[in-house]
């Protein structure tokens, strides 16, 4: 790039052909990182049961989630090393080493041999992989968002940026397209055998391009300037963490951005998939295509408010966001249960199902790591009625009393395991009239176009929760960008943005899986998006300034 479009960079003006080309190259290569990232979410049950096939299936979830987690438990550990790197030694060398670690690990979970063939080495090393992809995209975001808005002409950071924005759900939708037309090419039984690993061996081509991408991209010009005027931070993690006034900058943006953009995210898409198979019991086939479509049709809402952002600032944008989102969640998961499975949302109004028993007998069952072990009988059954999607609630009795389940007035004792207790408890509650496996009022798809009334009804509504995305979504990477000073932006701005969506969004599908099982309401877990958007709203109304109108150059 040219010294003339650097020094030119600051006025307002179109962008040129080459910042678009670099932009559009940034993006690509961010996507195909996503696609790597999300396939394990994508197909989180299916690999729960291949490495973690020792537990029952409702602890294998679980498991499965948790072990999708530990990428996130990682993000912000990654941001810090590749994020002081970006600020060092630029932005363009440090994505080429981001893309081949995310690209390697991904291909090698392809090669995992199960837990059936080589025992409890294979959930160890899938762990150890999820968390090389996790440190690899700690340090990929940061440096997209801030090589996109040092690139973007004055009053269009949020537009521009918001193209990087669309990557995480275009990598998502793109990892569904891959297991949904493999899934109708192979049938269930072979993509359940062999092929889910095609999806991630396939990954070794998209790593190639991404590679031969990042090599054509230029530096960023606002790095190339400040390098050139010897501007640039010596010590980029002690000056942003180690001075109050960066790092009262770094507090504020966690909790008054970045918490609550992060919880709307993960529950619009990630927990939303989570909800409709493992507590809807919809298909995972039909669960696919329901959100594949919601992308389709709201991932155009992060242009819109990325642009909007640039108008009105980016403040009122994501609080808005945040803060109708926490007001709607529940009728809007509630809307999704009737549509989905409408037996069940019947069954949730009219069937009774109580919990009797001595109170000194029964104690906490929240499990958010799966790994307790419960041997009260009244909290063996308050685990075996959560794990069966059947609300329950709590009777207490007579000290010393026997605990008993009582389905619409009919005892049904209590056995020993958890899952004997599964399979006497549903069948109750199958007979008092909650859906069977397999019920026909089950929302299910046999074709990627849906063509029922039923299952459109559901892409409504997760195509609310996608916009709801967008929103807090679209303008963040701009406002953390011109949240901090370009010397130590990378290193500050990654750090909230995945302590935020890797540790507040990447843990709230198995902490809110834990809470529903800990009470046995299975909205409850809607409570912990709400409280921290909410919690979001309230901070950044009152700390966090307005930065749309900032100059990104600016090195202090």
């Amino acid at each position: 790039m040219t010294m003339a479009a650097t020094t030119d960079a600051k006025k307002v003006r179109p962008m040129t052909k080459e910042e678009k080309r670099v932009i559009l190259a940034s993006s690509l290569g961010t996507v195909f990182e996503s696609y790597d990232f999300y396939l394990y979410g994508a197909l989180a049950v299916m690999i729960g049961a291949q490495f973690f096939s020792a537990f029952d299936v409702a602890t294998r979830n679980v498991f499965a989630l948790l072990a999708f987690a530990a990428g996130f438990l990682v993000r912000p550990f990654g941001a810090l090393v590749f994020g002081r790197l970006g600020d060092l030694v630029g932005r363009k060398y440090t994505f080429l080493i981001t893309i081949l670690i995310m690209g390697l690990s991904t291909f090698a979970v392809g090669l995992l041999p199960s837990y059936a063939a080589i025992g409890w080495p294979a959930p160890v090393i899938l762990i150890v992989l999820r968390m090389l992809q996790g440190l690899a995209l700690g340090g990929e975001y940061g440096g997209a968002a801030v090589y996109v808005a040092e690139h973007a002409p004055v009053g269009r950071r949020g537009f521009y940026t918001a193209w990087i924005q669309t990557t995480a759900t275009l990598g998502l939708l793109l990892s569904l397209i891959v297991i949904l037309s493999l899934r109708l090419y192979l049938g269930e039984k072979d993509f359940a055998d062999y092929g889910w690993r095609i999806p991630f061996l396939g990954s070794a081509v998209l790593l190639v391009i991404s590679v031969w991408i990042r090599l054509q991209m230029h530096e960023s010009p606002a790095f190339q300037k400040m390098k050139e005027e010897g501007t640039q931070s010596k010590a980029p993690l002690s000056e942003a963490f180690g001075q109050w006034k960066n790092m009262r900058l770094v507090i504020i943006a966690l909790l008054g951005m970045v918490a609550g953009q992060a919880v709307v995210w993960y529950t619009g898409q990630f927990y939303a998939l989570f909800f409709l198979q493992s507590i809807l019991k919809v298909d995972l086939f039909t669960a696919n295509v329901l959100i594949a479509w919601s992308l389709i049709l709201g991932t155009g809402g992060f242009i819109f408010f990325g642009s909007l952002s640039d108008r009105i600032g980016r403040k009122p944008v994501i609080l808005a966001g945040c803060l109708v989102a926490a007001l709607t969640f529940f009728p809007l998961f509630q809307m999704l249960t009737k549509n989905a499975n409408p037996t069940l949302d019947k069954a949730l109004a009219t069937v009774t199902v109580q919990v009797v028993a001595d109170p000194a007998k029964c104690g906490s069952v929240f499990d958010p790591v799966g790994i307790r072990t419960f041997t009260e009988p009244c909290d063996v059954a308050r685990v075996a009625l959560a794990r069966s999607a059947i609300k329950y609630d709590f009777t207490p009795a007579a000290a010393g009393s026997t605990p008993k389940v009582v389905v619409n007035g009919k005892d049904v004792a209590i056995a020993a395991a958890i899952p004997a207790n599964i399979t006497a408890l549903s069948a109750a509650a199958v007979e008092a009239g909650y859906p069977k496996a397999g019920d026909a009022s089950i929302v299910k798809l046999n074709s990627v176009v849906p063509n029922t009334a039923q299952a459109w009804s559901c892409i409504l509504i997760l195509t609310i929760l996608v916009l709801y995305v967008t929103a807090v979504y679209g303008p963040i990477a701009a406002a953390l960008v011109e949240f901090f000073p370009t010397r130590i932006r990378y290193t500050a701005m990654s750090l909230p943005y995945h302590i935020g969506n890797g540790w507040f969004g990447g843990f709230l599908p198995p902490t809110a899986f834990a809470m529903v099982a800990a009470t046995g309401d299975i909205y409850y877990g809607l409570w912990y998006p709400v409280v921290i958007a909410l919690g979001t709203f309230v901070i950044g109304l009152i700390f966090v300034p307005e930065t749309n109108k900032r100059d990104v150059y600016d090195v202090k």
